[in-house]
């Protein structure tokens, strides 16, 4: 009988990740129901009391108070892996995907921005030594709608390949490994980022149009497929 029931759980299971739309052989790292396997960075420069909430099988996530964001980590750490993830986000807000994350939030990361900058391979608190082309993410995103992303990373000397929609946007080789002390696992992270409230010369770029209040980032069906070398 307990054979008979591990079977069940595993065919139910593999039926309940064909639906959600997660590819075979990803392994979900959310549970649809609530924030468990992951936590709120206490330590980044983003803020720290982020509201990130979960509803309906979605993660929602916002700055809370305003001007205030933050990160939400995995609670593991990751090195060579593709990851799958659907993303929703509201027009003028910033964001983004971390990949390789520290505690603290330096990372390699895929930009979630509208209306412009979504889907560009930035370095949070280091430089990116090569940024690459996205001029394909302009006939392949879909503007306040639900988009599919898969992001490959892999090597030391990060190689990363992003798909959006199935479309391919990039595919780079990094000159150099770029983190901090050479270091080649992290945290997969989201982030809402802060925004200057006083005046856009304080902003430094993120002036309040960066993040509209009330503006929210939606995320469902997060699953990774962790690679060998």
């Amino acid at each position: 009988m307990k054979i008979l029931v591990t079977i069940y759980l595993a065919f139910a299971f593999l039926i309940a990740s064909a639906q959600s739309g997660i590819p075979a052989g990803f392994t979900p790292l959310f549970n649809g129901k609530n924030l468990q396997g992951w936590h709120v960075s206490r330590s980044t420069h983003q803020g720290t009391t982020p509201s990130f909430t979960v509803q309906d099988g979605i993660i929602t996530g916002t700055e809370n108070p305003y001007g205030q964001g933050g990160l939400l980590l995995t609670d593991k750490k990751f090195k060579n892996f593709e990851l799958y993830i659907e993303v929703k986000i509201d027009s003028f807000s910033n964001g983004g995907i971390f990949l390789r994350s520290s505690e603290s939030g330096v990372a390699y990361q895929i930009e979630l921005a509208e209306p412009s900058g979504t889907g560009g391979f930035l370095g949070e608190r280091i430089n990116v030594s090569k940024s690459p082309d996205i001029s394909a993410m302009k006939a392949a995103w879909k503007p306040n709608d639900w988009n599919t992303f898969r992001i490959k990373i892999v090597g030391d000397t990060p190689h990363v390949t992003l798909w959006v929609n199935g479309t391919q946007i990039y595919d780079v080789v990094e000159p150099k490994n770029d983190l901090i002390a050479g270091e080649t696992s992290g945290h997969i992270a989201l982030q809402c980022h802060w925004t200057a409230l006083f005046s856009d010369a304080a902003g430094v770029g993120m002036s309040l149009k960066s993040w509209q209040p009330g503006a929210k980032h939606r995320f469902r069906n997060i699953a990774i497929k962790e690679i060998k070398e």
